[in-house]
């Protein structure tokens, strides 16, 4: 290990979309690692194209001291969305994750950016959830301020975007996944002209989906017009 105290950073990728795996990922560096991050042009993986991500992710393997995610499934996803638990949706599951994730870095402290609208709640939950000791800082913009948690959230990227194209080679493509892009709207507003169930690499307890079925009533052909 280099010289100096190891930090870790966690964030995630695909929070908003419909379909796949949520993928939560850290890393950790020491302070000259952290240094070579930045020399290697590592940043908020948003501001960076998917090749320039590709590129950086095993640059941050060499870089990193640990590099880790894991990926939440639609099925588990939907189960804590449709249970609608006050305090134990969406945000709770990330944090329970995040938790995983801190743990497997095996660090003194971390820091991570916020899902929740109260940083300092998340901090708490996922605090709650590990099993090692390790101090927790959650933050807005994290994946923008601190070269660790752009790491994290460049890796998390990659990893879901990398199960996305095993799903488009599989079904077709759907466009982003993401309910504003008019060709996501446009594959499954077809998919549900079928009357075929929903599959099961997307996210049932999305909105959106009522949207979409509202969208297809509307048109002229679906009233046999």
């Amino acid at each position: 290990m280099t010289g100096g105290k190891v930090i870790g950073g966690v964030d995630e990728a695909g929070r908003g979309c419909l379909l796949g795996s949520l993928v939560v990922a850290g890393v950790s560096a020491s302070p000259s690692g952290v240094r070579r991050l930045k020399e290697l042009g590592v940043r908020d993986s948003k501001k960076l194209s998917p090749r320039k991500r590709e590129s950086l992710y095993p640059e941050i393997f060499k870089a990193a001291e640990k590099v880790c995610w894991a990926s939440i499934p639609p099925a588990e996803i939907d189960a804590v969305v449709f249970r609608g638990e006050r305090l134990r949706k969406l945000n709770y599951l990330e944090a329970v994750y995040f938790a995983r994730v801190v743990d497997q870095l095996e660090v003194g402290s971390v820091i991570v950016d916020a899902s929740d609208v109260f940083p300092e709640r998340f901090a708490r939950d996922v605090s709650g959830n590990l099993r090692s000791r390790c101090k927790v800082k959650a933050t807005h913009k994290a994946d923008r301020d601190f070269t660790v948690v752009s790491a994290a959230s460049i890796v998390a990227k990659v990893e879901r975007d990398r199960q996305v194209a095993l799903l488009k080679r599989e079904h077709g493509d759907f466009g982003s996944g993401y309910p504003s892009d008019p060709a996501t709207v446009s594959f499954f507003a077809e998919w549900l002209k079928t009357g075929a169930p929903l599959p099961r690499f997307v996210r049932k307890s999305w909105r959106s989906w009522s949207r979409y079925r509202a969208s297809i009533q509307r048109r002229p052909e679906a009233k046999g017009a």
